[in-house]
């Protein structure tokens, strides 16, 4: 077993999936995903968190929890949320990843 350091403190992924069809399920994409996942990258990069080994946000496929979401989890913590709109990404970020407490109102 290692005992090295993740590479990123924070990895986020946004669940991006966008399905199609009157009859499907929910999907993120159809959410406001889009909007949250830019938002969360530009404030990352705003507090200059978006360097290596601090905070990357990323795009994903279909996360699979396409009921409680929209969805983003984050890495290495395992941690899922879900939001409404930016001000619930903010809470993760300033909860999250700059005070290191779980978002409970927002878990998963």
């Amino acid at each position: 077993m290692s005992d090295t350091k993740p590479y990123y403190e924070h990895h986020v992924f946004f669940c991006m999936n966008e399905r199609d069809g009157e009859n499907c399920r929910q999907s993120c994409g159809k959410s406001g995903a889009e909007i949250a996942q830019k938002h969360a990258k530009k404030r990352i990069k705003k507090l200059g968190l978006n360097e290596p080994g601090k905070v990357r946000i990323n795009q994903a496929g279909c996360l699979e929890r396409c009921e409680e979401g929209p969805v983003i989890v984050i890495y290495p913590q395992g941690t899922w949320y879900t939001y409404v709109d930016t001000s619930d990404i903010d809470d993760i970020i300033d909860t999250h990843i700059l005070g290191g407490q779980i978002v409970e109102r927002l878990k998963i």
